[in-house]
């Protein structure tokens, strides 16, 4: 429940997309909507896991679930448009992330901002 999440907006964002499974499935919605079956190409000794996820993610508001009335039946899976905020945000931690693998961020961790008791 949302009164469960952490104080600390950036915790409570790792906790909503943090684990692997939710950030595996933002990295190929951030492309285009996806049909489940596609995204289940990758999950294919998991698809509970991916079906679970993808539930949470729709709960969460992250993701829209579009369901055509078509046989056979066919559901594509998008970001909300809420959460394509998230577009530059994954971008900028993959760069980071390169950069930290490249050895190319400076050694020295940055300073922690100061608590407003200071």
């Amino acid at each position: 429940t949302k009164e469960e999440l952490p104080a600390y907006p950036v915790a409570t964002a790792v906790q909503i997309i943090g684990s692997e499974w939710k950030l595996l499935i933002t990295r190929n919605l951030l492309t285009r909507p996806w049909r489940f079956n596609e995204l289940k190409r990758d999950w294919e000794d998991q698809p509970k896991v991916l079906a679970d996820s993808l539930c949470s993610m729709e709960a969460d508001g992250i993701i829209t679930r579009t369901a055509y009335p078509e046989v056979p039946p066919r559901v594509e899976y998008a970001l909300s448009d809420r959460d394509e905020s998230m577009r530059p945000i994954m971008k900028s931690m993959g760069n980071r992330s390169t950069e930290y693998k490249n050895g190319k961020l400076p050694q020295q961790p940055l300073p922690l901002p100061k608590s407003k008791k200071e």
